[in-house]
């Protein structure tokens, strides 16, 4: 009861105390926030480490090289083909329950993959649970923390799901390179799991799936600890066609809100943006730097890094009534762009990658924020992240596929920065005008 109202307190305080307040006189992380980002964690960690071992089966199965980037569009896929039922489902039942059930389907899929599963069709299964989990764990996280406190809450997600996306490709590396293969614990786990007891596929790398098997286990038990928000949402027709123009509506109410609409607009960006420049980093790196892949994939880490700084300040010194005041560090983040795309040097650029990180998470922390705290205003926990995810989503599609068919044709790597750069200072500087005037 506590909980809804101060929920309801929260809808006649959009948002929330003025920046003024005194440091003491803020709220506190809640009891169980720390378990969430843990438990999320970990599940992201043995996402991103499946997505490196999947790859390495897909080579080992000699498949043709144009799978590997099937397996990040089916995943990703059904983040936007779901968002429709997916938010209804994480209103329906308690999302630290849904997050569990979603984490066990990811599982499935693993397992699926070690009984012998495409992997294409074994890593779009974990998708399904990836798709499931974010409205889930979002939305818990609208529930659990007052507004005044998203802003830092979110840069606390922001730090883990980054170092989950690093930590995970260092470790799929570990789980893939011959030291680890020809170890005597990689070729005993091997052993006893090529018995014939168990129908398992036959490939060196099933330790390296079982590693990682655990790891979502690791997830689910600590699941248990997160705490319910005690939230509940008035029952809702499951029908599709009802569910479907629920959404239409959804979206129609956020996009039409002035503060929802902006941030929905900016995160929309910056996530398909965010997808289509870890390629463009790799491509630029070993066109204009010369560097091997292997090398030029820890430049990313510079972004990484930079993100985690620019997420740390903005939890830290960034209220939740200021956020759209930070519009001003996605003209710069749009700006920076075609300058790495001009340097020839790795000294040069790392400073210029970290800083891009920086403003990065500088602009999409309190944004995120603001989006969460007018979804959930206006609509519901689960059902305003299921719009957020279907416009990040999408868009991370979309441009995906502009910058396929752009190198396909020819375009040069610094040209096709240079262009996507202008675009997003352009499309920045034109949200910046419209807020301006509707003050």
């Amino acid at each position: 009861m506590a909980q809804r109202a101060w929920r309801q307190h929260d809808c006649e305080h959009p948002l929330g105390e003025p920046a003024d307040v005194p440091e003491a006189a803020r709220p506190r992380l809640p009891r169980g926030f720390h378990t969430l980002i843990g438990t999320q964690f970990l599940s992201s960690l043995a996402d991103n480490a499946l997505l490196i071992v999947t790859i390495a089966l897909l080579i080992e199965r000699g498949e043709a090289p144009w799978l590997a980037p099937l397996l990040k569009f089916g995943f990703t896929l059904a983040y936007v083909l779901l968002a429709p039922f997916i938010g209804a489902l994480a209103d329906a039942v308690p999302k630290h329950r849904l997050m569990r059930w979603m984490n066990a389907l990811k599982m499935l899929g693993l397992l699926a993959l070690m009984l012998g599963l495409h992997p294409v069709a074994a890593f779009a299964i974990v998708g399904l649970g990836a798709a499931g989990y974010a409205p889930a764990k979002y939305g818990l996280l609208t529930e659990l923390v007052k507004p005044q406190a998203l802003v830092a809450a979110n840069g606390w997600l922001e730090v883990s799901v980054v170092g989950a996306a690093l930590a995970g490709a260092v470790l799929g590396g570990l789980l893939v390179a011959p030291f680890w293969l020809d170890s005597a614990l990689s070729m005993g786990l091997l052993a006893a799991l090529s018995g014939e007891a168990l129908p398992l596929a036959a490939t060196r790398y099933l330790p390296s799936l079982l590693l990682i098997l655990g790891l979502y286990a690791a997830a689910s038990a600590l699941n248990l600890r997160v705490p319910d928000s005690g939230v509940r949402y008035a029952r809702r027709s499951f029908r599709p066609m009802a569910l479907l123009g629920d959404f239409a509506t959804q979206q129609r109410t956020l996009w039409r809100d002035a503060e929802g609409g902006l941030s929905l607009a900016v995160t929309t960006v910056f996530w398909g943006l965010g997808a289509t420049l870890q390629f463009a980093v790799l491509r630029w790196a070993e066109d204009r730097l010369g560097l091997p892949l292997a090398e030029a994939t820890l430049l990313q880490v510079a972004v990484a890094v930079g993100v985690v700084l620019g997420a740390c300040a903005a939890g830290r010194w960034v209220p939740l009534n200021q956020a759209r005041r930070m519009l001003g560090f996605g003209v710069a983040l749009g700006l920076l762009i075609p300058l790495i795309g001009l340097t020839h040097s790795v000294a040069a650029a790392l400073p210029l990658l970290v800083l891009v990180g920086a403003v990065g998470g500088l602009l999409v922390v309190p944004m995120n924020a603001l989006l969460q705290h007018r979804g959930h205003v206006l609509l519901s926990a689960g059902c305003s992240i299921a719009v957020q995810g279907f416009y990040e989503n999408a868009s991370v599609l979309a441009m995906l596929a502009v910058y396929a068919l752009l190198l396909r044709e020819g375009v040069s790597i610094v040209l096709l920065m240079s262009g996507f750069g202008g675009a997003i200072a352009l499309g920045m500087a034109v949200l910046m005008w419209r807020e301006r005037q509707a003050r």
